[in-house]
């Protein structure tokens, strides 16, 4: 049982200078078949202290517990700060799925989201850390000892990195991890799968099933097409990624894929360098406005693949799409979240997208091309997309041939 009676109010231990805001308190204590019960009154008020008795009672066997003891705290005049309020992120993991846009081990600890996902430029940005460099080391001496042309070694090694992230990353969350394959692959389908599957065989080597692995694929026509067949063929669920108009997300979703990953902040990006607006309300964000569409007409005609809201700028749009299936945050977003007591409300629901006024659509290649084509701001983000992430991966495979060459010379 628990001896310092003194320090046990309501089930929680206090400190004298607390805010407390309770006139009664009642905690219940079992271990094993044991039941006691701790009542706490506040007596005597003198100013803004009270001078508190506590005793303890056994509901079972009606022995009393300790003598009654007096400790003094302070009680706040206003009634508002008398209770902490969940933190809005707290509140968003009530109706969305969060997860973690980081190959930052520490932060994936810290906020504890269910998935994570990690692309070119996050695995680039996490291997320059001195904490992780065991992990391209390892990547490295495999590489090596597959042998083939250097070519061959660095994209075993390239591969092997990603899958060690991933694992580790898995070890921390409950759910699944998105690893991507390499952007420059983006308009070859059957490389995408190839590529895929071998980073499946990696997992599955390392004991990890596929089920607990998303496939990250842009979502250029053929990326599409890849998803398809890795869904239909192999039972490898797809993220697709790099989504930023209307006829990809119909297109993904006319596909099975199991996931899609709508870019909000690089579309508000568009529309502040490229029009005379240069801010929005969170509502009125046009990243928003998009994800919010994408999600109504997936739950409006039943479609089973899911929305991942990703690459937000600020916290706003992130509580704009509450209820939104998943959000993909940055650990410094999900710091200011955490920071902020501000009521967060489901804006998504899937009662409200079944009255969107919304028509269904079926796109073969030649119609989602042209209709891609009219949304100039999703050709735009699409190319710039593949082409930051091609870039990301030509610096790493540059710092994988030189720690390459310093190992086969002994350094």
């Amino acid at each position: 049982m628990v001896q310092d009676w003194s320090k046990l109010v309501g089930g929680a231990y206090v400190k004298p200078n607390w805010h407390w805001p309770l006139v009664y308190s009642k905690w219940t204590y079992f271990r094993g078949s044991a039941c006691a019960e701790a009542r706490l009154r506040l007596l005597r008020p003198r100013s803004r202290l009270l001078v508190a008795s506590k005793f303890l009672r056994c509901t079972r066997t009606g022995i009393k517990g300790p003598p009654a003891q007096q400790f003094v705290m302070s009680v706040s005049s206003n009634p508002d700060k008398r209770q902490k309020m969940e933190s809005a992120l707290d509140q968003l993991k009530k109706y969305t799925v969060v997860v973690a846009d980081t190959g930052d081990f520490n932060a994936i600890e810290e906020y504890k989201p269910q998935d994570a996902t990690t692309n070119p430029s996050l695995i680039l940005a996490a291997a320059k850390m001195s904490a992780y460099q065991h992990l391209l080391d390892q990547a490295i001496k495999y590489g090596i000892a597959k042998g083939g042309t250097e070519e061959e070694q660095v994209t075993n090694i390239m591969d092997k990195l990603f899958v060690s992230f991933g694992l580790e990353i898995l070890k921390k969350i409950p759910g699944r991890v998105s690893t991507e394959v390499d952007a420059r692959l983006s308009f070859d389908k059957d490389g995408m799968v190839s590529r895929a599957l071998r980073l499946i065989s990696l997992y599955e080597e390392a004991g990890v099933s596929k089920e607990q692995v998303l496939i990250k694929l842009s979502s250029t026509w053929e990326g599409i097409q890849a998803g398809r067949e890795l869904e239909e063929k192999h039972g490898v669920h797809c993220n697709m990624t790099l989504l930023f108009s209307f006829a990809q997300a119909v297109a993904c979703a006319e596909a099975h894929v199991t996931l899609i990953s709508p870019f909000v902040g690089r579309i508000l990006d568009w529309y502040k360098e490229n029009t005379d607006r240069k801010s929005y309300e969170p509502n009125e964000d046009p990243g928003v406005v998009s994800v919010t569409k994408i999600y109504n007409y997936y739950k409006k005609f039943g479609y089973s693949t899911v929305v991942m809201g990703a690459s937000f700028r600020n916290k706003g749009e992130v509580k704009a799409l509450a209820g939104c299936d998943l959000l993909t945050i940055s650990p410094a977003l999900l710091a200011e979240l955490n920071q902020d007591h501000s009521t967060v409300v489901p804006t998504l629901t899937v009662q409200g997208a079944k009255a969107a006024d919304l028509e269904q659509l079926h796109l073969d290649e030649k119609e989602f091309r042209w209709q891609h084509n009219e949304d100039r701001m999703a050709v735009e983000k699409l190319s710039d997309g593949i082409r930051k992430f091609a870039a990301d991966a030509v610096k790493l495979e540059s710092m994988i041939k030189e720690k390459m060459m310093n190992v086969k010379n002994g350094q």
